[in-house]
């Protein structure tokens, strides 16, 4: 009898471009490693909207490269700024105290 093994599936949503020769390459993490997958590739065309470069708040274009420099600082905030769990409850029981 065949042992059937089963995963959580994994879906994706993401936008490429497709280059001159027409050739669509993806590179997409995933969890799943040295193992057969199915694969489902849906290829829709963007409109001319969608495919406008997006800002942030600042009037700058937001890029992958901005968006990772934006987590790592926050990343390095939270640990700078980190409060602890006891210093957390003891400001929670000053709070209560009003």
């Amino acid at each position: 009898m065949a042992k059937l093994l089963y995963y959580d599936m994994e879906t994706m949503k993401l936008r490429s471009q497709i280059g001159t020769d027409g050739i669509l390459l993806l590179q997409m993490p995933t969890k799943l490693k040295n193992t057969s997958v199915e694969v489902v590739v849906v290829i829709q065309p963007l409109s001319s909207e969608e495919t406008k470069p997006q800002y942030n708040a600042w009037g700058k274009p937001t890029t992958k490269q901005s968006i990772q420099e934006a987590v790592a600082k926050m990343q390095q905030l939270r640990q700078e700024v980190g409060i602890d769990k006891n210093s957390i409850r003891e400001m929670i029981e000053e709070g209560r105290r009003f």
